[in-house]
């Protein structure tokens, strides 16, 4: 296989979303559409390195409960989530009012999407700034829940992962299934909500 030097970047390597769970100050719950979600593995337990460019609610809201949920993105849920990652928290007050079917996690006092397949209750350990306005937030896993189906263990793993449905994005500010198919540029998902809060 022949190759040739392109520009530095990971477009042929996608990585799944995760609507990222916080609780603002008022109880409620908040969410933002994050794709930089890694894991590690340490004396305390399997846990995830979580990045976060900007400073942005999200941000604050993590630092501030030092607890987050990280729900996996299914085609079900793009819409939503595509909503998330396009709307601008600070200039958009009412952003939070268009809620997926929240649930309280059951280890941490974070939310928790229903809709999605795969839900983690994540406790920072640390927080590593990286110099250019991202941070990497070491976590460890202190709950995981998922769908039943998704349990079924008769059934092969592949069929299993086909139903979790997970939204990849991969170069071109794209959104794809887990099979290949083509589900939108970014800004584009979100268009099929209706009573989206202008």
């Amino acid at each position: 296989m022949a190759k040739i030097k392109t520009k530095i970047g990971n477009d042929y390597c996608p990585q799944a979303l995760f609507l990222y769970g916080t609780k603002q100050e008022d109880g409620q719950p908040h969410f933002g559409l994050f794709c930089w979600l890694g894991y590690y593995d340490s004396s305390e337990g399997l846990g995830v390195m979580a990045c976060i460019g900007e400073e942005k609610q999200t941000k604050d809201l993590i630092r501030k409960n030092g607890v987050f949920s990280a729900n996996l993105v299914s085609e079900q849920l793009l819409p939503l989530a595509d909503y998330y990652g396009c709307t601008y928290g600070r200039t958009t007050p009412d952003k939070m009012k268009r809620l997926p079917t929240v649930e309280w996690g059951e280890v941490l006092d974070v939310p928790i999407i229903s809709e999605s397949p795969v839900s983690f209750e994540l406790e920072v350990k640390k927080e590593i700034p990286m110099g250019d306005g991202s941070d990497i937030f070491l976590c460890l896993i202190r709950n995981v829940t998922q769908d039943e189906k998704l349990s079924d263990t008769k059934l092969p793993f592949a069929e299993r992962f086909m139903k979790a449905a997970p939204v990849l994005t991969p170069g071109e500010d794209t959104y794809f299934s887990i099979d290949g198919r083509y589900l939108g540029k970014w800004g584009e998902p979100m268009k099929n909500l209706t009573n989206i809060p202008r």
